[in-house]
């Protein structure tokens, strides 16, 4: 039989931090929350970690504890709010970048020929201020807070699904970057059935696997792990007189 009221219900309060709810004064309940570093506050009828707790260890203890709950057959309900790290203080406020179109860089993607002309254009999109991923981020996290407004059990519910759905996004732009990362040192091949023209670009001089390699590595200053822009200063042949491919486009 579904039981729709926890035992034990785990939360992150904003001025309190970790907290826990119990559903009566069993000593067992109890028992596991002191041996967890919980302590109940009666001002506020809650229990609560100790202020200054970190965030791995606050982490750490909830699970703990939510697994001894439920080895003893109760039910253990967990904010979602309690898995996402606080916000660095003074984080910066991120603003729209005007202009940015996927369905642009969608279409600029297909025309590409450069494994290193790909990873560029994906830095937009990636932009830790203002690429997509940020923003959905931000889409998530605003309208749980109105759904947390509303005061329902529903709205509870429906703002716990969305700020779930960060952690989804977040491992979606993690995976887009770790490709850009890749593209950023492949070396350049001949797509199949490619034009003539295309394969007169592909016969330029390349920049070097190693030199790929520094780039990618290279800090940004829109994200920590974004490739960095090749300055085209690649050594020259003798006698040839194209000059070497830029990363810029």
């Amino acid at each position: 039989m579904l039981q729709l009221e926890p035992d034990v219900a785990f939360g992150a309060h904003p001025e309190f931090g970790v907290v826990a709810e119990t559903a009566d004064a069993r000593p067992f309940l109890a028992e596991v929350l002191r041996r967890h570093r919980f302590a109940y506050s009666d001002r506020l009828r809650l229990w609560q970690l100790a202020a200054g707790t970190p965030f791995n260890t606050s982490l750490r203890l909830v699970a703990s504890a939510s697994r001894e709950f439920q080895d003893a057959g109760l039910a253990v309900l967990t904010d979602p709010r309690v898995l996402l790290p606080p916000a660095p203080a003074g984080a910066r406020v991120r603003e729209p970048l005007p202009g940015l179109s996927l369905t642009a860089v969608s279409t600029e993607l297909s025309g590409l020929v450069r494994a290193g002309d790909v990873a560029n254009a994906l830095d937009p999109v990636l932009d830790e201020d203002h690429g997509v991923f940020a923003g959905l981020e931000d889409v998530f996290t605003s309208a749980a807070g109105w759904c947390e407004r509303l005061g329902t059990e529903h709205g509870r519910q429906l703002a716990g699904e969305l700020r779930a759905g960060v952690h989804q996004v977040v491992t979606l732009g993690e995976r887009l970057l770790e490709a850009q990362l890749t593209l950023s040192v492949m070396p350049d091949t001949l797509p199949k059935n490619a034009p003539a023209q295309t394969v007169e670009r592909l016969a330029e001089p390349v920049v070097a696997h190693a030199e790929r390699a520094r780039a990618a590595v290279a800090a940004s200053p829109h994200h920590p792990f974004t490739p960095a822009t090749s300055t085209g200063t690649a050594a020259v042949p003798p006698r040839q007189a194209v000059p070497p491919p830029g990363r810029a486009r």
